[in-house]
């Protein structure tokens, strides 16, 4: 049968393949181990809350899917190689890796310790080289191919004041994953990006502990809910379905000829390249300097 005669709903299709999510169980994680549990893979869920991965994988189920819920910290690589042969042990394969866990506080580099700096790199860098070094020989070894996806951001390719190890994490990501492209195309395994920027999570929203909880949320007063669409392109900030979207994308046989790439799901803020409406939903650089 030829490939035009596949539906790109049945390219969208993922029956029978396995998944393993870093970060699964809040935010973007949760997002993506929904949208692939949907389209029919099995799903493992690390998180380093136990009821977060505990909750997502229960919702799976729900939703009539397979999930196994794993109690994850990303800075215990010994623990990312048990996750790993945890799920190839329950399913028997592991077909797509989603490199998700990472985190950030806001600071002057200056005034950030090296036990800060070097916690940051071991978040948000050493865990997906980590989770790749344990995964992907297991792909190798399966014969089918597969597809990683790391979850960038866009502070990865521009100038991030307070956010500079975070930031030089991301775009090192971005490297890895046009390097791994290349070294992995002779196995048929995949290997491309996302890049959200703001986009609504538990932590956003303060609830950056125990099992998600919206009811706790703090929601941003009118001025600043202003200030951000005005700020995004798209007039809002982006929902973690939507980067789930964009993984599923990836990680299907609609992407089959996608690899090295770098997507950014934002709303349009990395192509304003520091344009923002003005209150007066003009274009501006800033609020005083207008042109134009």
């Amino acid at each position: 049968m030829n490939d035009r005669d596949v539906s790109p709903a049945d390219k969208l299709a993922l029956d029978g393949r396995v998944a393993v999510v870093t970060g699964g169980g809040g935010g973007i994680g949760r997002g993506i181990a929904l949208a692939l549990a949907g389209a029919g893979a099995a799903v493992a869920v690390g998180d380093i809350v136990p009821e977060r991965a505990q909750e997502t994988a229960r919702r799976i189920e729900k939703d009539g899917g397979t999930a196994l819920p794993y109690h994850l910290d990303v800075m215990d690589t010994e623990r990312i190689g048990a996750m790993a042969a945890a799920t190839d042990e329950r399913f028997g394969a592991i077909d797509i890796l989603v490199n998700n866990a990472g985190g950030v506080s806001a600071r002057p580099f200056l005034e950030q310790s090296e036990r800060s700096w070097r916690r940051h790199i071991d978040i948000n860098l050493v865990s997906a080289l980590a989770a790749t070094s344990a995964v992907v020989p297991r792909m190798i070894r399966g014969g089918r191919g597969g597809s990683v996806i790391n979850i960038g951001s866009i502070e990865g390719g521009r100038a991030a004041p307070n956010f500079a190890v975070y930031a030089a994490c991301k775009a090192a990501l971005e490297s890895f994953t046009r390097t791994m492209a290349l070294e992995l195309s002779e196995h048929g395994i995949r290997v491309n990006a996302i890049t959200p920027d703001h986009t609504v999570t538990p932590g956003t929203m303060g609830n950056r502990s125990g099992p998600v909880d919206p009811d706790t949320w703090v929601r941003p007063a009118p001025e600043a809910a202003d200030a951000m669409a005005r700020l995004i392109p798209l007039g809002r900030e982006g929902d973690a379905a939507e980067c789930g979207d964009a993984a599923l994308f990836l990680a299907s046989e609609l992407a089959s000829y996608v690899t090295g790439v770098v997507l950014p799901v934002d709303g349009g803020t990395w192509a304003a390249g520091g344009w923002v409406r003005g209150r007066d939903r003009r274009w501006t650089l800033n609020e005083g300097l207008r042109f134009g």
